[in-house]
């Protein structure tokens, strides 16, 4: 599958000069509406009141941009967990994106900082299903803090770009740009589980480089280092200010295939990546003698393994589009399939896709509607320590598997930058089928989760 796509994005390359990106271009998926191509600001449904004072104009005037994106939730499991009721969840970001060459007469620098205030009443992913996966990508431990603070020079071709400060890897590295609607679409949890403290990923960030090299429209590469553990989100960095630098580091590499809305009026994309930490990591099954962790015998100190790895495939492709419609409107989809080594990683194997439709609903031309999937599989030895688990005590009976997740949603456009977003999920297996703290020797009951999330961009 994955050489059919290559075979295709090389038969029809994108043609283009490179695009001129800026540095809100490739967000998060939390924070994706402050992407251009994404709904306008809320600004045009003010009228004079959506500039006071003209402020805003004049600094962009001098190269000084800034977004507010505020996204809030209601979200509640009616089914399944441990725990069921509703919560509520709000994130507020503030972003600003300098232009040096129109500020200060610098060519080709550039500027960014973003800072979240989030707030909530509990996280749903925790608290009622000790899931894995995500159920909401602004679910975080309430704070205000900085995310991403940095510099970015560009040759002046704008072929060559280096990116230096605290920064995200969620962003560019491992993203689909077609699941950007889905509220459990985030970093993935093959990464947020098996990296120290999630890795550089919402709502954290690390120092770090990321160099990006764009020849032309159809062929980008990136290559990052990031300091590998930004510290945990609630007792170390609860800020964003813990500047970490002498954790083991983390190296990230991608390169992005392309092609543009040819005579099909189809464009497709192709990503393929991977990533090593130089970290130290605890072995699932065995301890430093070879003897397994559930016997009884063993010193309970796991063998420790040198660094971890996992490589990692992204495609998007625009499969219909109507008759005189927008670029992005029609049928799209998206994949994502990745693999870790299995003695040192909680999840071994992660792949989720889903298909998105656009501006297709009679008198709705900007609501989209969507439909994805999410497989995480428990890695191949901490299934075998919960086998060992049951053949050295017989009193647990529980071994875990996978857990999965499926998901529909529909964004409504209410006005030009503000959505609102139904949203359905079903998890089965949380926790891949862990064990049910209430009901010792079950597993954790799947269930279903209903949402209502609006956005304002501004």
């Amino acid at each position: 599958m994955v050489a059919a796509v290559v075979a295709l994005l090389a038969a029809n390359p994108a043609r283009s000069d490179p695009v001129d990106t800026g540095a809100v271009d490739d967000r998060p998926a939390q924070s994706a509406p402050l992407e251009p191509d994404r709904p306008p600001s809320i600004q045009t449904s003010l009228g004079t009141f959506g500039d006071p004072g003209g402020v805003r104009r004049m600094l962009a005037a001098r190269g000084i941009d800034y977004n507010l994106l505020y996204t809030n939730e209601v979200l509640g499991n009616v089914s399944g967990g441990v725990r069921r009721g509703a919560i509520y969840a709000g994130k507020f970001e503030t972003a600003v994106t300098i232009d040096f060459d129109r500020l200060a007469g610098w060519t080709g620098w550039s500027g960014f900082a973003n800072i979240f205030q989030i707030h909530d009443t509990g996280g749903l992913r925790d608290r009622s299903f000790q899931r894995l996966i995500t159920v909401s990508n602004i679910e975080a431990y309430p704070s205000t803090r900085l995310s991403e603070l940095w510099l970015e020079r560009a040759s002046d071709d704008r072929h060559l770009s280096l990116r230096i400060g605290q920064l995200v890897a969620d962003g560019e590295f491992f993203s689909s740009e077609t699941g950007k609607i889905f509220l459990s679409n985030d970093w993935p949890t093959i990464t947020g589980a098996n990296l120290p403290s999630g890795g550089p990923a919402y709502p954290i960030s690390t120092p770090g480089m990321r160099l990006r090299w764009t020849p032309n429209a159809s062929v980008s590469g990136l290559l990052a280092i990031f300091n590998g553990d930004p510290g945990d989100q609630a007792r170390v960095n609860r800020t964003g200010l813990n500047f970490r630098l002498n954790d083991a580091p983390l190296v990230m590499g991608e390169v992005q295939l392309r092609t543009s809305a040819g005579p099909d009026g189809l464009g497709r994309s192709l990503k393929l990546g991977g990533y090593r930490h130089f970290g130290r990591f605890d072995d699932y099954r065995y301890d430093r003698t070879g003897l397994a962790l559930a016997n009884p015998r063993s010193s309970g100190a796991a063998h420790r393994h040198t660094g971890t790895s996992g490589a990692y495939a992204v495609m998007d492709a625009h499969l219909y589009r109507p008759a005189g419609g927008d670029e992005a409107d029609g049928i799209a989809a998206y994949a994502r399939l990745s693999t870790s080594p299995s003695d040192r990683n909680l999840i071994d194997l992660w792949a989720d896709g889903g298909i998105v439709v656009t501006g297709m609903v009679p008198g709705r031309p900007k609501d989209v509607f969507g439909l994805s999937f999410i497989y995480a599989r428990i890695g191949g030895n901490a299934r075998r320590y919960d086998l060992d688990r049951i053949s050295f005590d017989t009193e647990f009976h529980v071994p875990r598997s996978y857990e999965a997740t499926i998901e529909a949603t529909y964004q409504f456009a209410v006005a030009p930058g503000w959505t609102i977003q139904p949203d359905i999920q079903y998890v089965f297996n949380p926790g891949g089928g862990t064990s049910d703290p209430l009901r010792p020797g079950r597993r954790i009951k799947g269930g279903a989760v209903f949402g209502l999330r609006s956005t304002l961009t501004y």
